[in-house]
């Protein structure tokens, strides 16, 4: 049988059976600074899907870059079928500064698919679209809530894509949400070159989650596991299916003032349900938030400072309560007994 040709990316050629690191020239900074995009190749001795993960799309989403730097040390890797091509931080400029955006303020989920000779951002989404995205069979996305923000681990997905509810069923994260796609992110552009991206979210902008980061790198486990890159051995299956939502809303602040919340992410509340007062400074003036269905909070606000109108709560719609309220219990669960991670890894 003839050896599997190398894999090709940005002029450099990674044979079979091997790992390698290179880097995509992105731009150069006003002092002369070049910037470029790190790729880590690891591309498989026999043949099989081509698979990127990805994080740091927005600079200050460091829990997605912890998510890949713990799947390159896993033990598992050494007997991948296929290619897997990760970046752990596609947007340096963002995570150099701690800052969301480019340097031209511009958000790069919403400039795909971008241009050779646009913008910063429009160039980066170019770049990382023709030189990744189109190259690969499939692709996890990895993100966070933004500062002040946090979010329970889910997976969102188009609501017209039955191959992507498959691979979110097998991720195992407590949510999978239905989200429509937006203009201008990396998933529509995707979707219109033919090629799936799941979009992981857990976490808060800026900060580690120990939960979060175990949640996902079990789940990008499973889904190597299930399209064929990785072996059955050592990737742990769900304890619990998990709670499909069809819609979500955001509750937001009704008046401006102290925020105290009642309730936590992963929470299922019914409807009528306190979830959080704001108080003026004074302690005058209080106004309830209340849950008008019922559902699963799966992102919340962690400033206790609101101004009129600020989202507060994003809550899932759920169907059925005790359904909802097994599938985050039996999270907690499996990532402690996950035999995949150690007491070494905790942050």
């Amino acid at each position: 049988m003839p050896a599997r040709a190398a894999f090709e990316i940005g002029g450099h050629s990674i044979p079979a059976g091997t790992r390698r690191t290179v880097d995509l020239p992105v731009s150069v900074l006003s002092d002369h600074t070049p910037v470029s995009m790190s790729v880590h190749v690891i591309h498989g001795k026999t043949e099989g899907q081509t698979v990127f993960v990805s994080a740091g799309i927005h600079g200050d989403e460091v829990i997605g870059v912890e998510i890949v730097r713990r799947l390159l040390r896993a033990p598992n890797l050494k007997s991948l079928r296929g290619t897997l091509v990760v970046i752990p931080i596609v947007n340096a400029f963002g995570f150099i500064n701690h800052s969301r955006y480019l340097p031209d303020r511009r958000d790069l989920n919403r400039m795909f698919p971008g241009t050779p000779g646009g913008s910063l951002a429009s160039r980066l989404a170019h770049l990382f679209l023709n030189e990744i995205v189109a190259r690969s069979d499939l692709g996890i996305d990895l993100h966070s809530a933004a500062i002040h923000r946090t979010n329970l681990p889910q997976v969102r997905i188009s609501p017209d894509n039955p191959y992507t509810a498959e691979l979110a069923e097998v991720f195992g994260a407590p949510v999978i949400l239905q989200s429509p796609l937006r203009e201008g992110s990396l998933r529509g552009a995707a979707k219109n070159i033919g090629k799936d991206v799941l979009l992981y979210e857990a976490g808060e902008g800026l900060r580690f989650d120990e939960m979060s980061v175990r949640a996902g790198v079990a789940g990008i486990m499973r889904v190597l596991q299930h399209v064929g890159l990785l072996p059955a051995k050592g990737v742990s299956k769900p304890k619990a299916p998990p709670q499909y939502c069809t819609s979500s809303k955001w509750l937001r602040a009704p008046e401006g003032g102290l925020l105290r919340t009642f309730k936590a992410n992963g929470d299922v509340v019914a409807e009528g349900d306190l979830m959080a007062v704001v108080s003026d400074p004074f302690g005058e003036h209080e106004k309830e938030i209340i849950a008008p269905f019922n559902g699963i909070v799966v992102g919340r606000a962690v400033m206790p400072i609101v101004n009129e109108g600020d989202a507060v709560f994003h809550l899932a719609r759920v169907k059925s309560m005790s359904v909802a309220e097994d599938a985050v219990g039996d999270l907690n669960d499996q990532l402690t007994d996950d035999p995949l991670f150690d007491e070494d890894e905790i942050i």
